[in-house]
Parts: structure tokens; sequence; C-alpha cells
């Protein structure tokens, strides 16, 4: 479906009518297992020799629909549905990494990110380094000989920073590893990291692909352009695999290996499966993606463009804004809109933020973004509490940020809420 436009294959990408009923929806196969067609059917899906169904952990129907899609999207050639967006981390790094390995990643990122990479991820004997995602040169340096891969996120979260994905490609592409974009508070519809440079994409489907607060799931997007046999870096996808009998992945299955290996290796043996109930209903929310992401980059623009004026907020950092630093960038990366996440600085610091949190209506005070609904959070109390204050200044959420994820509501209700609970 490569000759539709974004809007038509949010609704239609992977999809086709049931072929036994003729359901137009696509059906919530909730089933553990699939029956084989005889002992040589089962063999070629068991030894990789054919595409097919065994069991639900790998691979199910409903899922696929949901992976056809979102790669469609992304403009990927193949993707792999999860449990969760931290799942779809773990088995992209389990894809990438041996024991001693490690990658850079962004200093600007998601606080349970940031908790994963550098305290979880020590069990595997993975190790990460930080570096400034808004200066290549700090990507470039925190490079050695046993870096794999470099992360980071299109829009930073929390802070809502653009990050300059091109050049950061050229830096890893330099270095002979993957780019890795963490694309989910923009979403395929503002911004697609694979033309500009990214190799791996991945999504916390949770958020704005769902889109309604219900499903958790995670997505990795195959770029299928990344040589993962030059260089002996990646033995995973290049050399011959024992469980599979020597079959080498990569010279195997070509562009799609990547996605091929996260699913046969990491979902097969680690199993954070995402189920086909929540993959209906992440499909059903990206049927809506466009509309939404519009609706919520539009409103977020008028409730950043009213803080910037209240007397009670020192700052505002929302790449819509003409005055942001990362205006220029959000223009060229994104220019149908900024997203529905930005953080701003309240007047009276830790405490206030904690008041303004406790006291306000109509937003929602959880630990979600990219909801129908809008929402608000304290991140140096919450999700960024684990970490140093210096820590927590470097990923944009010190003691005064406050973030908001606006959602679909009158974007005027939302400012009344607002003003009421700062005035207050």
């Amino acid at each position: 479906m490569t000759d539709y436009g974004f809007d038509t294959l949010a609704i239609h990408a992977g999809a086709k009518p049931d072929p036994t009923t003729g359901a137009r929806a696509t059906p919530i196969y909730q089933t553990t297992s699939f029956v084989f067609n005889d002992v040589d059917h089962a063999a070629s899906l068991f030894g990789l020799q054919a595409f097919g169904n065994i069991y639900t952990r790998i691979t199910n129907p409903t899922t696929a629909v949901l992976e056809e899609r979102v790669a469609a999207l992304e403009g990927g050639v193949a993707a792999l549905a999860v449990a969760s967006g931290h799942a779809a981390q773990m088995l992209t790094f389990h894809t990438l990494l041996e024991t001693g390995d490690h990658f850079v990643a962004a200093k600007q990122l998601y606080g349970g990110s940031i908790t994963q990479f550098g305290h979880s991820f020590k069990k595997f004997g993975w190790h990460v380094d930080w570096a400034d995602a808004t200066d290549p040169a700090s990507v470039k340096q925190a490079i050695g000989p046993k870096t794999k891969a470099v992360f980071i996120e299109s829009f930073a979260n929390p802070s809502g920073l653009v990050i300059d994905i091109a050049a950061i490609a050229a830096v890893a592409h330099e270095a002979g590893i993957p780019l890795i974009v963490d694309n989910t508070l923009a979403s395929p519809y503002l911004l697609r990291p694979i033309e500009h440079g990214a190799d791996i994409v991945l999504h916390s489907a949770t958020k704005f692909l769902g889109g309604h607060g219900n499903s958790m799931g995670g997505v990795i997007v195959d770029g299928g352009k990344f040589d993962w046999s030059k260089g002996g870096k990646f033995p995973t996808l290049s050399e011959p695999n024992a469980s599979y009998h020597g079959l080498k992945i990569h010279e195997t299955f070509g562009a799609i290996a990547f996605a091929i290996a996260c699913r046969v290796l990491g979902l097969r043996d680690l199993g954070p499966a995402l189920s086909p109930f929540n993959a209906f209903m992440i499909l059903t929310g990206i049927e809506t993606l466009p509309l939404r992401m519009q609706r919520h980059s539009d409103s977020a623009l008028k409730v950043a463009e009213y803080l910037k004026t209240h007397p009670k907020v020192t700052w505002v950092s929302y790449a819509g804004l003409k005055d942001d630093p990362s205006y220029k960038l959000q223009q060229r990366y994104a220019p149908k809109g900024a997203g529905a996440l930005f953080t701003f600085g309240i007047k009276g610091g830790y405490e206030s933020g904690v008041t303004l949190v406790n006291s306000i209506e109509l937003l929602s005070h959880l630990a979600n973004i990219g909801d129908t609904r809008s929402l608000i959070i304290h991140p140096a109390s919450t999700t960024h509490r684990q970490l140093t204050e210096e820590q927590q200044k470097a990923a944009g959420a010190g003691p005064d940020v406050v973030r908001l994820s606006i959602g679909l509501e009158d974007p005027q209700d939302i400012i009344k809420a607002l003003d009421k609970a700062l005035s207050a």
C-alpha cells in the first residue's frame, strides 16, 4: 500500500476483510496456538523456512496487522509488536549487544529509560555512556571500540526538545553503528525518523499510537538499510545461530533481518508478548492518529502561548513557540506540529509543582502521556524521582518543572483549569 497517503494507511495498512467471516474490522485472534497443516508444515515454520503462526508469544494474526501498519506508517520494512515500550527497548538491545558491550544514549530521555539503561541493563553486562543529544560532538566523543548503537528520542521527554536526527545519524554511521530513535512523542504523523537516517525506530504504543490510555504495547520498526554483516560487530545477526542449526539471519533474511532476529531470538526466549486484545485496541487507536496528533499539536500551542504570559510561570519549553530554541528544528523535522507534550517552570520550585498537580481540576495527575484526556505531572517527584537533582536537570526534569500532555478537550477549558490552579 505504499502508494497511499498517511491517513489512508492509518486505517487500511496490513488489514483486509476476514476471509472466513467477511468481518471488516480486524478480528481479535484470542488463541494461544495454531493448528499445522501437517508435520512438514510444522517443521518449515519451526525452521524459519516459511512464515506463519505457531504460538501467540511469537506471532499472532491480530498483532501482525498492527506490525504491518506501524511499519508502513514509519516507512520501515518490518516491525515487531511487544508488551510495552520498555520491552521494545530490551529486545532491541538484546539483539545488538553482547556481554561487555555498551551503547551511547542521550541525557535527554524519559526517566524510566534512564533507569532501565543505567541500572537494570547492567545485569545483562550492557553498559551505557551518556551524551548531550543537542551536541553531535558529544555523541561522537562518547563512542568507543565496544559501542554498538546510539539511542535518542525524536522529541525528548519531558523537555520537548527536537533532536537533530540527521546529524546524530551521521555520527553513528561514521562509527559503523546504527541509530535507534524512540519516536513515541512525535508519532509517524509528525516525524518519520527513518527518512532522516534512523536505522531502528521504537514506540511505546501505549501512548499516541493507541491514544486512549487503555492498552499497553511497544513496537520495534526495522528501517531495513543497515548492513549488519559489515565489520563483524553484530554476531547475533551475522554469525551462524546455534538455535537454528547454523542459520545466518542477515544472510538469510536481508533487509528484514533485524526485525526477524528480535522476534525469533528475543521475543521467543524472553517472552514479552503483546496480547491480541491490546493489539486490537492499539490498531483501533491508530485509525484516528492523524486527526488526534494534529489536534494535540494545535491545542498544545495555544496552551503554551497562554502559559508564556502567566505571572506564575518562569519559562515554557515547547518547540512550537517561535522563540523556542528547538523551533527551527521543529519546522525542519515536524512542520505539521510540535506534539502534545511540553514543560514549563513554576515559580516556587518543587513545592509549588507538587501543590499545582494536587489542586488542578480537569487535568488528570498520572504517569502517562498521549491520552485523549489532558494530563499533568511533576516529574521530579514522580517519573524522575529516582534520579539525582543533577540528572533531573540534565533530563529536563528539574525541581520546578511541570509536564503537560495536552488532550483533545476544548483548549479554552484546559487554559481555564490551569489558570484557576496557578492563581490559587
